[in-house]
């Protein structure tokens, strides 16, 4: 079954993912990671896109990101995917793609459900057991959306900033957040809808 085409409007937020080739490891070490936040923060200014939201695991990473031009997505992760296979060659050798040939989206199609994929994002190395809680993992944005610390590649959302008056207050409503787990029900229809490539919408009598 083909996959359906990609058309977001000016505005549309988006859970985007990618994963190495073959589920290869694409972060090996911090400079590595941290290489690859500096062409995340270079190209999502070129490209036109806020960043809410983003992790970084061993073979794959998540963002949450709205777009201020049409699809301005593709060309974000194009230039992502292009200029870390070539930095990835001149560092280890070998040819190819560093990444499956093509991303995942899902349109956020509710804001009900951007703080849940927000959360979601933030909680993966905690599923994966690497840590206790989202605040001992350095390579999210959790530290700077829930902690303060300074991150410049991060634009709040205006969904987070409405959960307060002032920083402290929207931080601390949203550490609170994070005191019960997702239920497995929304793990799997954020999971659903970026396999699918589909919306993850607010059902109607929910």
């Amino acid at each position: 079954m083909p996959r359906p085409l990609r058309n977001y409007p000016s505005g549309t937020c988006l859970h985007l993912t990618q994963r190495g080739h073959n589920g290869c490891t694409v972060f090996h070490d911090d400079e590595e990671r941290h290489g690859f936040l500096d062409l995340l923060k270079e190209h999502s200014v070129k490209a036109n896109c806020d960043i809410h939201a983003y992790v970084l695991m061993g073979n794959h990473f998540h963002l949450l990101v709205s777009i201020r031009e049409p699809n301005s997505q593709a060309l974000l992760m194009k230039s992502i995917a292009q200029r870390t296979t070539l930095w990835r060659h001149a560092r280890h050798g070998g040819s190819g793609s560093l990444w499956d040939k093509r991303y995942h989206s899902s349109q956020i199609d509710s804001e009900a459900y951007l703080l849940m994929c927000q959360r979601y994002i933030e909680l993966n190395p905690v599923r994966a057991g690497m840590v206790m809680f989202p605040g001992g993992y350095r390579w999210s944005s959790y530290r700077g959306n829930a902690e303060g610390r300074p991150d410049d590649l991060l634009s709040p959302h205006d969904v987070y900033l409405g959960l307060g008056l002032d920083d402290e207050e929207r931080r601390r409503r949203y550490r609170s957040l994070f005191e019960m787990p997702l239920a497995e029900k929304d793990l799997e229809r954020i999971r659903f809808a970026i396999r699918g490539d589909c919306a993850l919408r607010q059902t109607a009598n929910r």
